[in-house]
């Protein structure tokens, strides 16, 4: 059987028939692929723009596949949303044939009716290919979210109740659920929830950097997180001062301050088999209003000296000119800069971080 033959028989399982458009796109492996997956948010401009044109008639997780492949990425995390084994399957097939990964991104049960939801995903993100899956307790960013201690801790205790109604699930399946600190909890509140729930099965999506906006040392966070990392999360920040606090820009690996040769190191020493992805976002820099009452309000017992660590840091990296406004931007522009961001992070994880 032919090359195309064997393509167009995989194409017959698929989740969607592939159009002559998605098909002209397809290339051989890149001779210099990386090792390193793609988080679906660092793409997610050229998904909103349909790819260009790009993948029409594929499922969302095979066609961010198809453009991974083309990048020359290791492999992918994002939401599978199969509603089948077969679609399931056949998104394996792709991922195998291009010797590619697939990690998924589960929302965990909110109660007990949702139980058996969860449970159906785990199955097809295994029949996918997936072992682990990174997940988050809350979804939004603590100091923006939250009006009062009294919700923040309500929302915290509904996300160990979450992870609590999850965890016989993944160890029945031996499958491992990554929490990823997502701008909720600071390092000991994230330690105390893992040693609670004390699973081997649950652990840690370590983001390199979103702790910054919490007030944390970015390396400090990896190396607390290590001995729980499942999975990884791999960026890089610009920062700059505003009126109200800082500003967090994220940008290609290797262009902004973060430690990563570092972090690299402390997380593969702690986890030789890790998996790294890629999940700088193209967007316009987040705002850290730390100089405003507001993001006191859950934050209120923060050691001063980490503020002042913080600040330290914020004045001496300030990027001297104003940070992209990638939503001003043209969308070809928008496009472009995403593209560009992901191939010179992918160069830089491949020759610098060996990855």
């Amino acid at each position: 059987m032919t090359r195309r033959e064997t393509l167009m028989a995989v194409a017959g399982t698929t989740i969607a028939m592939e159009t002559p458009t998605s098909r002209s796109t397809r290339t051989a492996t890149p001779i210099n692929r990386s090792r390193l997956g793609i988080v679906t948010y660092a793409l997610d401009i050229h998904q909103r723009q349909r790819w260009a044109g790009r993948h029409a008639g594929l499922h969302p997780a095979a066609a961010l596949l198809e453009e991974c492949h083309l990048l020359g990425a290791g492999g992918i995390q994002c939401p599978l949303e199969h509603k089948d084994a077969a679609a399931a399957a056949a998104l394996r097939e792709r991922a195998e044939r291009y010797g590619m990964f697939i990690e998924a991104s589960l929302i965990p049960p909110r109660d007990d009716a949702d139980v058996a939801r969860f449970e159906k995903e785990v199955q097809l993100a295994q029949q996918a290919g997936a072992t682990v899956s990174r997940t988050v307790i809350m979804p939004g960013r603590r100091y923006e979210q939250f009006r009062s201690m009294a919700e923040f801790r309500q929302a915290e205790t509904q996300g160990l109740k979450s992870l609590q109604l999850a965890e016989p699930i993944v160890a029945k399946h031996r499958f491992r659920l990554a929490v990823e600190n997502h701008k909720d909890h600071r390092i000991a509140e994230r330690l105390e929830l893992l040693r609670r729930l004390s699973s081997e099965f649950i652990g840690a999506c370590v983001d390199v950097g979103n702790n910054l906006a919490l007030l944390q040392d970015p390396l400090d966070v990896v190396r607390a997180l290590a001995p729980w990392a499942m999975t990884v999360h791999l960026k890089d920040h610009l920062v700059r001062e505003y009126d109200e606090g800082f500003l967090m820009a994220d940008v290609a690996l290797g262009e902004g301050f973060l430690e990563l040769p570092a972090m690299v190191k402390v997380l593969r020493e702690a986890k030789p088999e890790l998996r790294f992805d890629f999940e700088s976002i193209t967007r316009d820099a987040l705002k850290v209003p730390v100089l405003t009452d507001g993001y006191w309000v859950t934050l209120s017992d923060t050691p001063a000296h980490e503020l002042a660590r913080t600040w330290r840091l914020i004045k001496t990296r300030s990027h001297p000119e104003p940070l992209t406004a990638v939503s001003k931007l043209p969308e070809a522009q928008q496009r472009d800069l995403e593209r560009s961001n992901l191939e010179r992070s992918l160069a830089y994880a491949r020759d610098r971080l060996g990855l």
